[in-house]
């Protein structure tokens, strides 16, 4: 994992998975970033506007992570999936595993995928993100602690979410 500042951390095996989630939680020693806060209230919306941030292909984009803003299009996913919310922040391989915030700077999911234009044809800019009461169910089974608030008040600026998110969200590289 590379940190904000640049240093690259080693995750400690094992992983806990959720194959149907397509969600990993990882150890890493040494981790300085704080923890985002969860929305607690009140409920997500549709056509609430989101901001994802991660680090969409890596490689060939800048190293720099990358903020993106868009709407919970849906409140359900892939065939009703009610663990997942159907969003139009555009996502790319990278973005995979980088929070989904309110405009509070609130986790509201986990971003996962985007549908496949090449498999389902005349579709672009359809994305995933895994709720942010099913990601919490899968950390108190991993048992970590991590807080959930209201998310009330004046929206903020997408910069100021990115700013909030910034010092939390690492850039994950796997290796055998």
């Amino acid at each position: 994992a590379r940190t904000p500042d640049g240093r690259w951390l080693a995750a400690v095996p094992p992983a806990r998975v959720d194959a149907a989630l397509d969600l990993a939680l990882l150890n890493i020693p040494g981790n300085p970033g704080p923890a985002l806060s969860f929305r607690a209230a009140p409920a997500v919306r549709r056509g609430e506007s989101v901001v994802a941030y991660g680090f969409p292909l890596a490689g060939l984009l800048s190293a720099d992570p990358k903020l993106t803003r868009g709407e919970i299009n849906a409140l359900g996913g892939i065939r009703n999936d009610q663990n997942n919310f159907q969003i139009s922040a555009e996502v790319q391989p990278g973005n995979s595993g980088g929070p989904l915030l309110d405009m509070q700077g609130h986790v509201v999911g986990v971003v996962v995928a985007k549908l496949d234009s090449r498999r389902v044809q005349n579709v672009d800019n359809v994305n995933f993100a895994v709720k942010g009461e099913a990601a919490q169910v899968f950390l108190r089974r991993g048992g970590v602690e991590f807080q959930a608030v209201e998310s009330r008040g004046a929206d903020r600026s997408a910069a100021d979410v990115g700013d909030i998110a910034h010092g939390s969200t690492l850039l994950l590289r796997c290796e055998r």
